[in-house]
């Protein structure tokens, strides 16, 4: 073969390769979005609101790109003093004290069916719960409150005392689930959210308790001098029928809130945990 032919051939087949080897130039990684959704369990979400419970907190962190495990607290106290409490709807009745004390916890698996659209499905379990409503009081002389058929008037000597308390946690530990809008952690990558929930606690019918203390008369006139028809309400039988049956009333009319009401709202913020 002549110089000029060889020459010739290995142009021919060494520029192909030599042109590829020069669009390839050298390898590199691929860049990751910053919109990228988080991987398992690497970043937390925090917020905190108000709602049905008082102060609202939560925190969670993403199990998988459909899935979040969330933690929730409810917290709030109020007092409220000299609300009156008559029996016949006079004004002759029981100044008392109220307190309503709401404290709850626990725990949410949260279902993004389209995880980047915030919508969810969240079954859970409320472990801790020690909702409730309470009072005290004790009767002036002379006031009265009707328990069952009777009227009761208060002894001068040693009147009776009020304190009444409602429970809503006859299942301390129960069965909740709600709906909501708002991903504590965004699977498109920020970091704020306004979480919105909606739902129910399965607590079972709110308890009622009178707890009536000291002495009442069922005859007005017996009150001055702690008379014949005066008794202890706390171990008198018939006074204790009585209180039993105004409780029975009271409960009856409980019964139908068998479950207990989850609205929220509040600010959430999440950030990497490693």
């Amino acid at each position: 073969m002549k110089p000029s032919s060889f020459c010739l051939t290995l142009i021919l087949v060494a520029a192909p390769a030599c042109l590829l080897a020069q669009n390839q130039g050298p390898a590199t990684a691929s860049p990751v979005s910053k919109n990228a959704p988080p991987t398992p369990f690497s970043r937390l979400g925090l917020s905190v609101g108000i709602g049905a419970g008082g102060i609202n907190m939560q925190a969670a962190v993403e199990a998988s790109r459909h899935l979040n495990i969330r933690g929730v607290g409810n917290y709030f106290s109020y007092t409220v003093n000299n609300v009156k409490i008559s029996g016949n709807g006079g004004s002759n009745g029981v100044d008392v004290s109220g307190n309503i004390n709401l404290a709850t916890g626990g725990a949410y698996l949260d279902y993004y069916p389209w995880p980047n659209h915030g919508f969810r499905l969240s079954p859970g379990l409320v472990f801790y719960n020690q909702n409730q409503i309470s009072a005290s009081g004790t009767a002036p002389a002379g006031a009265s409150i009707t328990l069952g058929p009777t009227k009761y008037y208060a002894d001068s000597v040693d009147p009776f005392a009020l304190n009444p308390k409602v429970t809503f946690n006859t299942h301390e530990q129960a069965f909740s689930a709600t709906a909501g809008f708002g991903n504590l952690i965004s699977r498109k990558g920020g970091h704020f959210s306004v979480p919105f929930e909606i739902g129910a606690v399965f607590t079972g019918a709110p308890a009622i308790a009178l707890n009536i203390t000291g002495n009442g008369c069922t005859n007005s006139a017996d009150t001055a001098t702690n008379g014949p028809s005066c008794v202890n309400m706390a171990t008198d039988p018939t006074a204790q029928s009585n209180i039993a049956a105004q409780t029975a009333k009271y409960q009856n009319d409980l019964n139908v809130l068998k479950v207990y009401p989850v609205f929220s709202i509040g600010f959430g913020f999440n950030f990497s945990i490693h």
